[in-house]
């Protein structure tokens, strides 16, 4: 079952579980659908997935910049070497932010909700890890 949109529970467990003010790394694993699959009945020009995702990216990084956030890698996947079979991925994108709050002010805000549509539309399935970096 593809993964696309956090759901209430899994906001309000990363909001209770990743640590305050502590820099965050969120670790995005992206598939691409081949089409993109917008809403029946929204206007959109028909497009790839990569190109709904670009869509969705040009305004992400603005609100991510605009956090205090920065995109620390964007890679393309090519094989899954210890993985279930079936699991493979196009993208990998790992965005630093200054603390978990930034990060849900960022999706929060009314501008960032309004492109997610392309950001749906884009994917197959996804995954959004929030990760701190190991200090010692």
């Amino acid at each position: 079952m593809p993964s696309l949109n956090p759901s209430r529970e899994q906001l309000a467990e990363f909001a209770e579980r990743m640590p305050d003010n502590t820099p965050i790394l969120m670790l995005n694993l992206l598939r691409f659908n081949a089409q993109a699959s917008y809403p029946e009945g929204s206007e959109h020009t028909p497009c790839t997935g990569q190109q709904a995702y670009a869509t969705y990216s040009k305004t992400a990084l603005k609100k991510v910049q605009g956090v205090g956030g920065s995109v620390e890698l964007l890679a393309n996947a090519h094989v899954a070497l210890i993985a279930p079979s079936d699991e493979q991925w196009d993208q990998m994108l790992l965005v630093r932010y200054p603390s978990k709050q930034a990060f849900l002010s960022m999706i929060n805000d009314p501008q960032y909700q309004a492109v997610t549509v392309h950001r749906t539309a884009a994917l197959s399935d996804s995954r959004l890890i929030g990760t701190t970096a190991v200090t010692d």
